[in-house]
């Protein structure tokens, strides 16, 4: 036996923590290179100055439970055996309009059923559950044609089961518009879309497919794990070492070192080299492509692509319990701006602070004690804003603007669910602005998910997993293929590893259960494509969008 392939993993977010497990259990030499102390990225954890209250940096729903489990069966083990404990959040989430009407929405049947017809009259129930046989068709399709299937170029989309399937997928429709064919209310409508913001989009502009968020919800239920998401990339951190990975915390690259047009290892700021067979970045990929490797036209065009939201994030250490006699006020809650699309264009069309924002609100002590005191609750509030543009304050204004947007949800939440003490209860703040957002973790424009998911920023027009001119360079994270959530870069992890794999010419492992077909995806030329091979992709594409729309 020749010596172990090595890899130097950049990130030690969940698509560097889920690659290093995955990696060194493939037999690699593992080495994970991190900018923060911590393992996670933004699916981390953190306390308040007491260490009473924990928050969740980010993530806080845990949805399509099948790509975690996956994840942990490919590893030999589970959620379970690793510790993760999760629990059920029931109901899913209240969404209080602003008439201060609540809107419970649950994975029971017999309630939604109940709720739905509140609103839509007694065949309400009937278009609830056509949406979701609709949401479950594309969750299924989602599952075999992206989420285990890669797309290394324009040739990708030529397949056939991908033709012939794309028009299931209502990729030229919007979220809001499928909607519309199974609810004739505003508020029933507003209930079912606004979920798109769960990848940074708005519901006027996400692809129809998206409704798939709204069938796992419905369907599989919205659970949490027990001490915060943050255990899932600190589980697959342990996994990675217990099979030899070394995580190096609190080195920053400085660059990818490239010879010869391939990847040799990388810079630390401080100048040390650390050499490997193999560099996948795990960073935000549009600022690794301009900061890590030279700049190339492509990095630029990187650049002016649609880019997802940022985010005005309070985390509020609480000095009593939020009044339990306010029911509306749960682990999850959504309050709806009144101009709902007004709010939304605001945000993705202008990149401003929308005057009346939509925001969530997440009380983690509600289903996990362990989040704050006995007494005392732990809140975490998110806010959409537009990512860093010209359209935004200079960072001088900042203060004035997290005020303004600190005084305006708590006054909602007080004028909506009729508190009058709810500032007074704020004992800590912790903020991240999408200037911090940026600082952080390396965001590109302070984007909390990274590159947009409409259509031409999907499937094969989304940057690979592998560089797309640096030979042993390669991708994972939020806006590479497939896409952004953390059950999304779990199965980008699984397609970066199989790719880095199969590219060395070695057999991934008999646990990941990788069916030829999927492996065959890997297998599609590179980037570079010749003319004819692009006029047939583009006249291929073509053609479907043409059946789509005569349908």
């Amino acid at each position: 036996m020749g010596p172990r392939p090595s890899v130097i993993i950049v990130g030690a977010g969940v698509g560097g923590t889920s690659s290093a497990a995955r990696l060194s259990q493939a037999g690699f030499d593992v080495t994970v290179v991190e900018k923060n102390d911590f393992a996670g990225g933004r699916c981390s954890l953190f306390t308040d100055p007491s260490g009473e209250h924990r928050f969740d940096m980010g993530p806080s729903l845990y949805l399509i439970p099948r790509l975690f489990e996956e994840t942990f069966s490919d590893l030999g083990t589970s959620l379970d055996a690793e510790g993760i404990k999760l629990v059920k959040c029931e109901p899913n989430y209240r969404i209080v309009f602003p008439d201060k009407e609540v809107v419970e929405m649950s994975s029971d049947l017999t309630k939604m059923k109940k709720e739905v017809e509140k609103w839509e009259g007694e065949k309400g129930f009937e278009g609830f559950l056509g949406f979701l046989k609709e949401g479950h068709a594309h969750y299924e399709l989602s599952m075999v044609h992206v989420l285990h299937r890669n797309f290394t170029s324009l040739l990708s989309l030529l397949r056939p089961s991908l033709i012939v399937n794309l028009s299931k997928l209502h990729p030229f429709v919007s979220v809001y518009t499928r909607a519309t064919k199974y609810f004739k209310t505003e508020r029933m409508r507003r209930a079912f879309t606004f979920a798109a913001m769960y990848l940074g989009m708005s519901p006027f502009d996400a692809l129809g497919a998206y409704n798939l968020l709204q069938y796992t919800e419905h369907c599989e239920g919205i659970l949490y794990p027990l001490g915060g998401f943050g255990t899932v990339p600190k589980a697959l951190q342990k996994i990675a070492e217990r099979n030899g990975a070394k995580f190096r915390f609190n080195s920053t690259v400085k660059r990818v070192v490239v010879q010869d047009g391939a990847a040799k290892g990388v810079e630390l700021e401080g100048g040390e080299i650390l050499s490997a067979d193999i560099v996948l970045v795990n960073a935000d990929l549009v600022w690794s492509m301009a900061h890590l490797y030279q700049e190339t036209a492509y990095s630029k065009r990187l650049e002016e692509k649609p880019v997802s939201c940022s985010s005005i994030s309070f985390y509020w250490a609480m000095n009593r319990c939020v009044p339990t006699k306010i029911p509306e006020l749960g682990s999850h809650t959504i309050f709806l701006a009144d101009e709902y699309r007004e709010s939304f264009d605001s945000i993705f069309r202008d990149h401003k602070i929308p005057h009346e924002p939509s925001f969530y609100v997440n009380v983690p002590s509600r289903h996990d004690p362990s989040a704050a005191p006995a007494d005392k609750d732990t809140v975490i509030v998110l806010v959409p804003v537009g990512h860093i543009s010209s359209a935004l304050p200079t960072s001088s204004d900042w203060e004035k603007v997290v005020e303004e947007t600190r005084n305006k949800v708590v006054g909602e939440i007080e004028g909506r669910l009729g508190l009058s003490n709810f500032r007074d209860l704020i004992a800590h703040e912790t903020v991240n602005t999408p200037i911090t957002w940026g600082e952080k973790f390396n965001l590109h424009r302070g984007s909390i998910l990274g590159l947009s998911h409409d259509f031409f920023n999907v499937l094969s027009f989304r940057p690979k997993t592998r560089h797309p001119t640096v030979k042993n360079a390669y991708f994972v994270g939020a806006s590479a293929h497939p896409g952004t959530g953390v059950p999304i870069v779990l199965a980008g992890a699984r397609m970066a590893t199989t790719q880095i794999i199969d590219d060395l010419g070695k057999k991934t492992p008999s646990e990941w259960n990788v069916s030829s077909s999927e492996l065959a995806t890997h297998r599609t030329g590179r980037d570079a494509m010749g003319g004819v091979g692009l006029l047939m992709a583009l006249a291929a594409l073509i053609l479907a969008i043409a059946v789509y729309l005569r349908q």
